[in-house]
């Protein structure tokens, strides 16, 4: 599939058939994600594919809000950035889970960005356990001492979602 293709084709999927997404698909598109670029080269960001169902349907839980596709979804990448190699961890982080969205739609597969970083598990309520805290009480074996920046939603969409529109006004393209 040209770039070109593979980006226009990338959409958040937000529906998943729940079919089990294949372990060799996702080492390829983590594998990609390795080439990410990163501040200084510090490769401060790490990418731990979830396979197991129960557990990928459980982080649907880590918010109460905008989390609940990964229920139905196949697979999840959790994107884990580490503070200590680089003050720009999470920008190495969005960095890398944007090459590896992009590397999943040239396997056929559908994604979708479910951020963690801060957020709490109740939107509404300030004493609610940390969204980052559930996801490491979940997935025991991510390391103390990384963060948990987002979690890659993974799977075969149950719909064909529509083409993005275009960019509206001149404006969003400035030359000097």
């Amino acid at each position: 599939m040209e770039f070109k293709e593979v980006v226009k084709r990338r959409r958040s999927t937000r529906r998943y058939t729940g079919k089990p997404v294949e372990v060799e698909k996702l080492r390829e598109a983590m594998e990609l994600a390795l080439l990410a670029p990163s501040s200084k080269n510090t490769r401060s960001t790490r990418l731990m594919a979830v396979t197991n169902l129960e557990k990928v349907h459980a982080l649907g839980r880590l918010r109460d809000w905008g989390a609940s596709l990964l229920e139905e979804a196949g697979a999840a990448i959790v994107v884990l950035g580490d503070e200590n190699a680089s003050p720009m961890w999470q920008t190495n982080a969005s960095i890398m889970a944007t090459i590896l969205q992009l590397a999943l739609v040239e396997q056929g597969l559908a994604t979708c960005w479910v951020h963690v970083g801060d957020y709490l598990t109740l939107k509404d309520n300030p004493d609610s356990q940390r969204s980052e805290d559930y996801v490491k009480e979940l997935i025991p074996e991510i390391p103390a001492d990384y963060r948990v920046w987002c979690v890659i939603s993974i799977g075969y969409a149950d719909y064909t979602p529509k083409p993005l529109p275009d960019y509206e006004g001149p404006d969003r393209l400035l030359f000097l």
